[in-house]
């Protein structure tokens, strides 16, 4: 079998999962290089009003504007335009139309090609979302351009992402009972960003961009709808809580009358799913509450993988 080429990845979080014409458009945007770049996975949870897109593409040589950085800006500019945050309201924290962006690397690509991906990306959005780019057809006017965040190996420094989402308030949500998140984050920021304007925009916040290893997101329902006890579980879970190792954790609402703990797995071949699993099942037991089976929200590298190189041969 041959060995697939260096493949990079870009994880994209929206908020938005519940109208299907910004959703639409947005899609339609994320598919518009295939098979350069490849939408191999959709994940839009309504609870949350969240979706997220799985885009990868080989990485391009020496390319001034690779496949993957021409995807994941469409995909940014079309949800920018569809989507107006100051009208969101959803259970999980956000800090923009495009919240997060994550690139990772795949095969045998490594951490600085993926890095180098992840600071131009985050350019484009910072300092020439007006555009036109060029390598956007020039189709419409942008409205702005949008303060944006670096944090992994695409930071100077290696700032983490739960670090830069605590200095903006990601964790604290903004409705009167505290489950929801509601409109937009504060326009003055209050720690400068890495592109972009100094202050935000009520209809597109903010974007954090970043560049790190594989991570494996895994939620668990628990039978609950008390959102203080997921809280409580979660913290217990994750490492800053003195939890397990490489493991970040939050207790959210999760529709009607349930919650869940939502966790990022930095490492998952040193901690994985089964001991999050085990753990928030252990401490559920010792609160009297049930616990339903865990499940990811992305494919695995090693599937992720495997769909990209169907969609490649297929082309």
């Amino acid at each position: 079998m041959l060995r697939p080429p260096a493949l990079a990845c870009c994880k994209l979080y929206i908020s938005e999962a519940r109208n299907s014409g910004a959703l639409r458009a947005i899609e339609h945007a994320a598919a518009a290089l295939r098979p350069l770049a490849v939408l191999v996975n959709t994940f839009a949870d309504d609870a949350y009003n969240r979706v997220g897109y799985t885009l990868v593409s080989p990485l391009a040589g020496g390319a001034a504007s690779p496949p993957l950085r021409c995807a994941a800006f469409r995909v940014v500019a079309a949800a920018i335009e569809a989507v107006d945050l100051d009208a969101h309201a959803g259970a999980h924290p956000r800090l923009g139309v495009v919240d997060h962006i994550a690139f990772h690397p795949l095969a045998s690509a490594r951490l600085e090609d993926v890095t180098a991906l992840a600071r131009a990306v985050a350019a484009d959005i910072g300092d020439r979302l007006q555009g036109p780019l060029p390598f956007i057809p020039p189709r419409r006017e942008f409205t702005g351009t949008v303060p944006t965040y670096l944090y992994g190996a695409a930071h100077r420094d290696g700032r983490t992402l739960a670090s830069i989402r605590r200095q903006l308030g990601y964790f604290t949500p903004t409705s009167p009972g505290g489950e929801q998140w509601h409109g937009a984050p504060d326009s003055l920021l209050p720690v400068a960003p890495d592109a972009g304007p100094r202050t935000s925009s009520a209809s597109n916040g903010v974007v954090v961009v970043g560049a790190t290893p594989w991570v494996d997101n895994y939620n668990v329902p628990l039978a609950t709808a008390d959102v203080s006890v997921a809280r409580r579980i979660a913290r217990a879970v994750s490492e800053r809580g003195g939890g397990l190792a490489c493991v970040q954790a939050m207790g959210l609402a999760h529709g009607d009358g349930a919650t869940e703990v939502a966790c990022n797995l930095l490492h998952p071949d040193a901690v994985g799913a089964d001991q999050v699993q085990e753990r928030v099942s252990r401490l559920a037991a010792g609160l009297g509450v049930g616990v339903g089976q865990g499940y990811f929200t992305d494919f695995s590298r090693e599937k992720v993988v495997e769909l990209y190189l169907q969609a490649a041969q297929a082309a």
